[in-house]
């Protein structure tokens, strides 16, 4: 067992036994599947509290495993022209080659400063070797997206997230302060795919803002990259059985004006076969041997 696998189950047992001490387990009610376009809590839907009165975050989300959790953020958005010769190019054909073009996850972009607008074209343009998804490393805020599992309690709340697709992110965790705590002023000087991270409550929104943030990682496909000045603001709501998850980006190296996230929303997960399965070890792929830009 790794020092960074133990120290996740070490953290994981410590905070369900304070969440376990502090809630009461309830019985898994039946999942009702509804289309992306519908997705949203039915109205008048309770949202579960803990003792202390703050939104209850726990549970999984989605369907990271077991099925019956749905997301609204998987359809395919059409966001580049097609080769001449290319039949159908509205779905992914082969992950290998139409991946990176077609998996948007959202309509808004963000607006570079124009100095930066040829870099983010060659970037997007060669994004099937360039993307850093393809090196192993952390895909970081906002890319990594809302977390598959979430453990909470009053001051602290744990974030589990899934492996990547093609094994290209290894399950990944953050442990996180929700006690409104300000930052650390040694760890916000570093630099990390995740950075310093406090959360706080605002109402019923748990606002997550992290600094201190790399600038190795994109916030989504098609070339996004960031700078070491990001400053990350993740909200996160709940509303009977749907999460709400929405990220805000202020990186003034790069960009005109922050950056708002598409919202995005993922049911709770109430199969009990549901669970996370281990990630497999991530396979850093050979660049000169991918895909060709068939698009172009």
């Amino acid at each position: 067992m790794t020092r960074r696998r133990a120290h996740l189950f070490a953290a994981v047992a410590a905070l369900a036994l304070a969440t376990a001490a502090t809630t009461a387990p309830t019985a898994a009610t039946a999942q009702t599947v509804v289309s992306p376009v519908k997705m949203g809590p039915p109205a008048g839907a309770t949202t579960p509290r803990l003792p202390s009165g703050k939104p209850d975050l726990n549970g999984m989300w989605g369907g990271p495993s077991g099925d019956a959790g749905e997301v609204n953020f998987d359809t395919v958005l059409a966001s580049r022209r097609c080769a001449p010769t290319q039949i159908d190019c509205t779905e992914q054909t082969n992950q290998g080659i139409d991946g990176e073009f077609t998996n948007r996850t959202g309509p808004s972009r963000p607006m570079y400063k124009p100095e930066f607008w040829d870099r983010i074209q060659s970037l997007d343009m060669n994004s099937n070797k360039e993307d850093p998804l393809f090196v192993c490393q952390a895909y970081g805020v906002p890319r990594v997206g809302p977390p598959a599992r979430i453990i909470q309690n009053d001051t602290d709340i744990i974030f589990l997230y899934r492996s990547g697709g093609a094994s290209t992110l290894p399950a990944d965790y953050r442990a996180l302060p929700i006690d409104g705590r300000p930052h650390d002023p040694v760890r916000a000087l570093d630099v990390t795919f995740y950075g310093d991270s406090v959360g706080k409550w605002e109402g019923d929104v748990l606002v997550i803002d992290s600094v201190g943030l790399n600038d190795l990682t994109w916030m989504s496909h098609g070339g996004y990259f960031t700078s070491d000045q990001k400053h990350t603001i993740e909200r996160l709501w709940r509303e009977g059985n749907t999460l709400f998850y929405q990220v805000t980006v202020d990186d003034p190296g790069v960009l005109t004006e922050p950056w708002v996230m598409a919202p995005r929303q993922v049911n709770l997960n109430t199969s009990p076969k549901a669970y996370l399965a281990e990630g497999e070890p991530c396979k850093d792929y050979d660049l000169n041997q991918m895909s060709s830009q068939i698009r172009h």
